[in-house]
C-alpha cells in the first residue's frame, strides 16, 4: 500500500491550504439538503482526514461519523470510523437494527491508529454493476482495500439514502441520539461526486518527485461533479461550508467558527499534541488543547520529534480553576512521559514552570525568569543545533538555557496540575492554532499563525519546514 504523508515527510505539486477542525465535545458539523441527484445510484466520495481521537472497542458503538445522509433518528447512509477504528460505509433502514449493506475493513489489517498521519478516504458506489463487490468499493490511501471485517453488498440497483433530495451532514451521524458520534479530527479536500463511480488517481497520486517512496498525495480533481456534487476546500473563514465545485451546493455551519480553520492539511502536517503520549491528559480541539482534571499532575509531549534545525511554538494558558499550574518545555522524545509534572529525574529536560517562574534543566530547579497564568502566550525556541532553549513570555524573552544535551531527538513536553481537584488547561500553538491570534505572525518561509514574532531563524513545527530545515 502507497505511504501517507506522515510527520516527517514532504510532498510536491498540488498544495492544499485549508482544512477544518471538528471537535466532538462542541457538537460541530456542517448539513445541507440534498436536490434532485444526476444519478442516485452511483457517486464517488473523497476526503482526506486527521483522526484527533480513538475508538474504545470496549465501549459499544462509539464510531466517528465523517458524512452521513437520511431521516433523522431513522434510516441513513453513513461513511465512519468504528469503535474498534477501522472505516466503514453503511446503509441502514433503522440505526443499527436493519443494514441494506455494510462494508468495513478489515479490523486485523486496516485499523487507522496513527493520529499525527493524513489518510485518503475513497468509497465509490455503483449498484448498477453486476458483480455484487464492484457495487461498493473502498479505498485507502490510493489502494483498494481488500481484505474486510464485514461485506454486505448492496442489491443490483439498490438507491441508498445518500445522494437523495434528504438531509445530509459532513461531522456527524443523522441519528440525535447518539452525542458520541460527532467527528472528531481533521477534514480535507472533501469531494462528493455524484453519477460517477471514481478510482482515488482522480484524487491523488504517488509523489512524482520521489517515485519510489510510494508516498500518496492529494492533486486536484478536475471532473464533473453532477447535480449534487460538492467540493469543500474550506478556503473561507467567514463562510467554511462553501462549495467550491462551481454547482452553489453550499452548507450550513453549526458551532463551528473561523478559528477552526486549520492550515494543517494533508500536504503540511503539522505537530500537535499527541493522546498516543500521555499520562492523563485529556485532548480537544484536533489535539491542541490539554488539560488536567483533578489535583494530580497530567502530561504530554507533541507528535513531531526535534533533531537538527530551529524549531518555535507557542502556548496560551487557558484554564485554571484556582491558580494556573503548568509547565511547558523540551524533552528527550524517545523517553515514556513523566508521570508527575515537575521532571525532577536527571532525564534530558528543560522546563518552565508558571507558579515560581522557575526552570527545571535535567532535573535541577533554580531562578529563572516571571511567572504566567492565565492569558499569557509562552513561546519555546529551541534549537536543535546548538542545542539551547529560549522561553518567551507574551513576546518577552526569559533568557536562553543551554542545559547540555547531547545530539538525539527532543520533542515539546508539557504538564498541568487540576488544583483543588478542578481543571488547568493550555491551548498549543505549532502554527495552526486554534485560539484566537490577535496579531498574526509567520515564519521566514510563511508557515504559521503566531501571536508574537518567530525569532530570527526558527521555524514552525511542520513538515514543510522540516523537509527543508529538520
Amino acid at each position: 500500500m502507497p505511504l501517507i504523508l506522515a510527520s516527517n515527510s514532504a510532498s510536491g505539486g498540488y498544495e492544499v491550504d485549508n482544512s477544518l477542525r471538528f471537535n466532538a465535545g462542541s457538537s460541530d458539523f456542517l448539513n445541507k439538503t440534498f436536490g434532485t441527484a444526476t444519478n442516485r445510484k452511483i457517486f464517488t466520495i473523497s476526503v482526506w482526514t486527521k483522526r484527533s481521537i480513538l475508538g474504545d472497542p470496549n465501549i459499544g458503538a462509539t464510531g466517528k461519523t465523517m458524512f452521513s445522509g437520511g431521516i433523522a433518528n431513522s434510516a441513513q447512509t453513513s461513511l465512519e470510523f468504528t469503535n474498534t477504528n477501522v472505516f466503514s460505509f453503511m446503509d441502514i433502514a433503522s440505526p443499527y437494527s436493519a443494514y441494506n449493506f455494510i462494508v468495513r475493513s478489515s479490523e486485523t489489517n486496516l485499523a487507522l491508529r496513527d493520529l499525527s498521519a493524513w489518510y485518503h478516504l475513497v468509497v465509490a458506489y455503483d449498484s448498477t454493476q453486476a458483480t455484487a463487490s464492484n457495487r461498493l468499493k473502498l479505498y485507502l490511501n490510493g489502494s483498494q482495500v481488500t481484505s474486510f471485517s464485514a461485506t454486505d453488498y448492496p442489491t443490483l440497483n439498490y438507491e441508498p439514502y445518500m445522494n437523495n433530495n434528504i438531509v445530509h451532514r459532513i461531522g456527524n451521524t443523522m441519528d440525535n441520539t447518539f452525542n458520541d458520534r460527532y467527528y472528531d479530527g481533521y477534514l480535507s479536500e472533501f469531494n462528493f461526486i455524484d453519477g460517477q463511480a471514481l478510482t482515488p488517481s482522480s484524487f491523488g497520486q504517488t509523489d512524482p518527485s520521489t517515485p519510489s517512496s510510494g508516498i500518496w498525495i492529494p492533486k486536484a480533481y478536475t471532473g464533473s461533479y453532477g447535480n449534487n456534487g460538492f467540493y469543500q476546500k474550506y478556503s473561507n473563514s467567514a463562510a467554511l461550508g462553501t462549495d467550491s465545485s462551481g454547482n452553489g451546493n453550499n452548507f450550513t455551519v453549526n458551532n463551528l467558527t473561523s478559528v477552526d480553520q486549520s492550515t494543517d492539511t494533508c500536504t503540511n502536517n503539522f505537530a500537535t499534541l499527541n493522546p498516543l503520549d500521555i499520562n492523563g491528559m485529556t485532548f480537544t480541539e484536533g489535539n491542541l488543547l490539554g488539560a488536567s482534571v483533578g489535583a494530580t499532575w497530567k502530561s504530554s509531549r507533541g507528535t513531531i520529534g526535534m533533531s537538527q534545525g530551529k524549531w518555535y511554538w507557542e502556548m496560551k494558558a487557558t484554564t485554571a480553576t484556582t491558580a494556573f499550574d503548568g509547565q511547558i518545555g523540551v524533552g528527550l522524545f524517545s523517553l515514556a512521559i513523566a508521570s508527575f509534572g515537575e521532571w525532577t529525574t536527571a532525564n534530558p529536560s528543560v522546563i518552565y514552570s508558571a507558579g515560581d517562574g522557575s526552570k527545571w534543566v535535567n532535573g535541577v530547579n533554580s531562578a529563572y525568569g516571571a511567572t504566567w497564568t492565565t492569558g499569557d502566550i509562552i513561546g519555546v525556541a529551541f534549537d536543535a543545533d546548538n542545542l539551547t532553549v529560549t522561553f518567551y513570555k507574551n513576546g518577552a524573552s526569559q533568557g536562553l538555557i543551554t542545559p547540555g544535551f547531547s545530539a538525539n531527538t527532543y520533542a515539546p513536553e508539557v504538564a498541568f496540575y487540576g488544583r483543588d481537584g478542578g481543571t488547568t488547561s493550555g491551548s498549543f500553538n505549532f502554527g495552526s492554532p486554534a485560539f484566537t491570534i490577535a496579531s498574526g505572525n509567520a515564519d521566514a518561509e510563511g508557515f504559521g499563525n503566531f501571536e508574537y514574532a518567530v525569532p530570527s531563524g526558527y521555524f514552525a513545527l511542520c513538515t514543510k519546514n522540516l523537509a527543508n530545515f529538520g
